[in-house]
C-alpha cells in the first residue's frame, strides 16, 4: 500500500517500534514501512499511536495504546512524565539509557557526519541518575504558577513534583506563586555550591513582585532592556576541582556539577599540556576550561559573546596574567585574531560552528581541536567538514550530563594531518 503526504494525518495507526533516534523520540514503521517518530516506547514494543504530522518521508504521533510492552520497560517515578516535556527515557533503567545516548551519537557520526566504522566511547555515566540539576528553568502559567513545556506542545504543565533539582532548589519552587499580571515568561532558579540559592525572574515588566520567604534567597529580575537586584546577590558560587567560579544570574554554567568535573578531568589528561602551547578557548562561557588550562600553558585567549559571561570569565581568571579575553561572536573576532593556536577548545551553542568561524579555525591550522558539543547532530555535521578542511577524527567521548533525558554532551579530539 502506497501511502503519501498527509494520508496519515490525524488517524490513529499500529506501529512496530525500532531504535532511538536523537531528540526523545523512537522510529515506528507503519503498514507501508513509513518512518513514524513516537516519543515514550521502547525499540521491540507495537503500539497504538495518533499521527500528529505527517510529511513525504516521515510522520510523528503520540503515543495511545501499548499493545506490547518491552521487558525493558520500568515504571516512570515522575507522575507528569509523558506529559511534561522535561524528561523523555523514565521509562528505562539508566544503564539502558547510557546505551541508548552511546548509539545516537554513533547514529548520528554515521549518517549526519558519514563517518564508517566510528568508534563512540561508553558514555561516562551520571554519579546522581537524580537530583543532579542545579539550575531549573521553569515556564509560568497564566494562573502564575511554575511549569514546564507540554511534550506535545509550547503550552505550560503545572506541576506538583519534580525529581531532577538539587534539594536546595526542590525547596523552593513549589513556595513560589506570581501575579499573573505582571507577565514573566520564565523563572530560573540556580543553587550554588554553598546551598545559596538564586532566582531570575525573566520577562518584559520590570514592576518589583511581593515575595516573602523564611529562608534567605537571591532574586534578579531579568528585564528585556536591563537587570534589577531585588534581594541578595546577583551571582552564584560554583566549585569544580580546587577553583571557585563566580556566575551571574544571565551566565550559563554546566547544570550537573559533578559531570561538569568529569569533563574537565578528561579534557586536562587528553593533551600533554606545557608551558609552550597558545591555547584560544572559544565559546568560553564563564571560563570553565580556561581557568584549569591557563596555568599549564604559555598563553591562553578566550572568545564569549555573551556580556555577562565575560564579566565573569573576568573576575574567574583575574590571578592569570597569560590570559585575554575578546568579547564578541566567534565568526566576527577569530578571523581577526594574528595568533597561531597549538590547541582550539570549542564549546558553541547547539547550532554548531557558523561557516565563518569554522573557515577562519581552518585558517589558523590550529594542530589541534577539541570540540565540547552538547547536540551530536551539528557535532557530526561539523566534524565532518573538519574532515573535509584537512583534519582527522581522533576521538569521541560522551558524558551524560543528563540523566532521564534525550541530551548527552561529547567531547571530541581532532588533529590536523601533516601537509
Amino acid at each position: 500500500m502506497k501511502v503519501t503526504e498527509g494520508d496519515l494525518l490525524g488517524k490513529i495507526i499500529e506501529v512496530e517500534i525500532g531504535n532511538a533516534i536523537y531528540g526523545g523520540s523512537f522510529v515506528g514503521r507503519a503498514a507501508d514501512r513509513k518512518a513514524v517518530f513516537v516519543p515514550f516506547v521502547l525499540p521491540g514494543e507495537r503500539a497504538k499511536v495518533f499521527v500528529t504530522e505527517d510529511k513525504k518521508n516521515y510522520a510523528r504521533a503520540t503515543l495511545v495504546e501499548l499493545l506490547e510492552s518491552s521487558p525493558e520497560r520500568i515504571s516512570a517515578r515522575c507522575m507528569h512524565f509523558e506529559v511534561c516535556g522535561g524528561c523523555h527515557y523514565q521509562h528505562l533503567a539508566y544503564s539502558s539509557q547510557l546505551a541508548v545516548k552511546r548509539a545516537i551519537v554513533a547514529d548520528q557520526f554515521s549518517r549526519v557526519g558519514k563517518f564508517t566504522n566510528v568508534v563512540v566511547n561508553a558514555v561516562v555515566r551520571s554519579p546522581k541518575e537524580w537530583n543532579y540539576r542545579n539550575t531549573v528553568q521553569f515556564h509560568v502559567s497564566g494562573a502564575g504558577k511554575l511549569g514546564f513545556q507540554r511534550s506535545s506542545s509550547a503550552d505550560t504543565v503545572e506541576i506538583s513534583e519534580c525529581h531532577l533539582p538539587l534539594q536546595a532548589i526542590s525547596d523552593l519552587w513549589p513556595l513560589i506563586e506570581l501575579d499573573p499580571e505582571l507577565q514573566y515568561k520564565r523563572v530560573a532558579i540556580r543553587a550554588g555550591s554553598d546551598g545559596e540559592v538564586l532566582m531570575g525572574l525573566e520577562g518584559d515588566s520590570l514592576e518589583l513582585p511581593e515575595f516573602s520567604l523564611d529562608f534567605p534567597l537571591s532574586v534578579v529580575l531579568l528585564g528585556s532592556d536591563r537587570d534589577l537586584v531585588l534581594s541578595g546577590e546577583p551571582t552564584n558560587r560554583f566549585m569544580v576541582r580546587d577553583a571557585e567560579f563566580i556566575v551571574s544570574a544571565r551566565s550559563f554554567f554546566q547544570v550537573n556539577l559533578n559531570q561538569a568535573e568529569a569533563m574537565v578531568e578528561y579534557v586536562l589528561e587528553l593533551l600533554p599540556w606545557n608551558k609552550d602551547m597558545t591555547v584560544f578557548d572559544l565559546y568560553c562561557g564563564v571560563g570553565l576550561f580556561s581557568r584549569f588550562i591557563a596555568p599549564l600553558v604559555k598563553e591562553l585567549v578566550g572568545v564569549e559573546l555573551s556580556e555577562s559571561a565575560c564579566n565573569d570569565y573576568a573576575a574567574n581568571l583575574d590571578a592569570f596574567e597569560n590570559t585575554s579575553l575578546y568579547v564578541g561572536a566567534v565568526e566576527d573576532i577569530l578571523p581577526g585574531l594574528e595568533i597561531t593556536p597549538d590547541v582550539v577548545i570549542l564549546d558553541p551553542p547547539r547550532a554548531g560552528l557558523a561557516p565563518r568561524a569554522l573557515e577562519a579555525l581552518v585558517k589558523s591550522k590550529v594542530k589541534q581541536i577539541i570540540y565540547v558539543s552538547c547536540d551530536p547532530t551539528t557535532l557530526a555535521r561539523d566534524c565532518r567538514n573538519l574532515v573535509e578542511k584537512g583534519y582527522r577524527l581522533e576521538s569521541i567521548q560522551p558524558f551524560d550530563l543528563f540523566p532521564q533525558t534525550y541530551h548527552v554532551e561529547c567531547v571530541v579530539l581532532m588533529s590536523r594531518l601533516k601537509e
